[in-house]
């Protein structure tokens, strides 16, 4: 294993660390906000570092196992998904830093658990940046929205857990109808799911079923908030405030917007989706 499979790991790692030693350590609350924060910094440093060394690498990936021939559990580093982990990760400081002081000047409960859960949805968005292929993404991108179920929910009251359900049900639904749909439509065209300058569609399906494609991950990606499955953001709103600021400028709508870029340049293709009058 190379120095870059190494930090890539570690950026997914080190957020799930964070989580464990927030239960690990759960009757020493300074000890615990301290540890979050130094690991948030230590993530950061590693995106970097990874930043640094791709500069004498312009494409790199590595497979972790495979579930069946064409389908596997892979990482990669390309531009897009780097700037989405260097935007994530910094400010996964920023918003921890604020956290804390908010969480405690505002006498919230369990705080144990809110810190666990926003650590443990740093390192799916780490997963979601440096996935090489859709299947993987996928994955990563069902996790962020269960491990921010928690967050929303976090007052307990019956607002808060109306928010919950609601902001559950759209993302879970959208994914489940819509954009896990177009993936399984995908691999049964392209027997593949790797991501791939030039996308993997190119010249292999009539421009009618791109633009359905197209339309499927448009609205199967809740995240990105687009109409009419939008409802989810202002029924979160009820969540603390430092998880309103995760929801919009560190992860979910992030992961939505990038999921939609990632998908059309890398699965369907800039040039494929122009010539077939899809994205119009």
């Amino acid at each position: 294993m190379n120095k870059i499979e190494i930090l890539i790991l570690l950026s997914i790692f080190l957020p799930l660390l964070a989580a464990f030693l927030n239960v690990f350590f759960k009757k020493n609350e300074n000890l615990r906000d301290l540890l979050t924060l130094l690991i948030s910094i230590l993530t950061f440093g590693c995106v970097v570092n990874i930043f640094l060394q791709r500069q004498n690498l312009p494409e790199y990936s590595f497979k972790i196992f495979d579930i069946m021939p064409g389908l596997s559990i892979s990482f990669s580093v390309e531009n897009l998904g780097l700037l989405f982990a260097l935007i994530a990760s910094s400010l996964w400081i920023v918003t921890h830093t604020y956290a804390i002081g908010y969480m405690r000047k505002n006498n919230e409960k369990n705080r144990l658990r809110f810190f666990s859960f926003f650590s443990l949805s740093i390192a799916t968005v780490m997963g979601i940046s440096f996935s090489d292929n859709l299947f993987t993404l996928f994955i990563f991108y069902e996790i962020l929205t269960l491990s921010t179920f928690p967050l929303v929910a976090h007052k307990g009251t019956k607002e808060a857990l109306g928010g919950a359900k609601k902001y559950l049900s759209i993302l879970i639904g959208t994914s489940v109808a819509f954009q896990l749909f177009a993936i399984i439509w995908i691999f049964s065209i392209a027997g593949t799911l790797d991501f791939k300058v030039g996308g993997i569609l190119t010249g292999k399906t009539e421009p009618y079923i791109v633009g359905i494609l197209l339309a499927l991950f448009c609205f199967g990606v809740g995240k990105a908030a687009l109409m009419p499955f939008h409802g989810w953001l202002p029924a979160a709103m009820v969540a603390p405030t430092p998880v309103s600021a995760l929801l919009h400028a560190v992860a979910v709508v992030k992961a939505g917007v990038f999921t939609i870029l990632k998908v059309g340049i890398f699965i369907f293709g800039i040039d494929w989706l122009e010539e077939t009058s899809a994205a119009d």
